[in-house]
């Protein structure tokens, strides 16, 4: 845990949120700006700063933060969705504290941004 990190402290239930979905590794929760009818921050448990990070560190939690995805956006009845790893301020990363944005519910323009 990092003290001044709002997703930190989002784990540690010391903020609320709307969590969607909980494993031993991963939160996932509604973002308070969605940019679709569905759309989820899945987090780890674990602080690192970014999605290439983690790759290095938890590589299995990765692949957990993709699964916590297909079930969230499962659940709410979407078969298509958009996963979105922002690495470092110019990619659009504000909250540094790796996150996979799941968007879903409308068609997704390509190319994105």
């Amino acid at each position: 845990m990092v003290a001044d990190c709002i997703f930190c402290s989002i784990v540690a239930g010391e903020i609320p949120a709307d969590v969607v979905a909980t494993t031993e590794t991963a939160v996932a929760f509604r973002d308070l700006h969605p940019q679709a009818p569905l759309h989820v921050l899945v987090i780890p448990r674990t602080h690192v700063a970014n999605a290439a990070e983690l790759a290095d560190r938890e590589p299995e939690t990765v692949a957990e933060l993709v699964r916590v995805a297909r079930q969230v956006t499962g659940d709410a009845g979407h078969d298509s969705y958009r996963m979105v790893l922002n690495t470092g301020e110019e990619a659009g990363q504000s909250v540094f504290h790796a996150h996979l944005h799941v968007l879903a519910g409308r068609v997704q323009a390509w190319p994105p941004g």
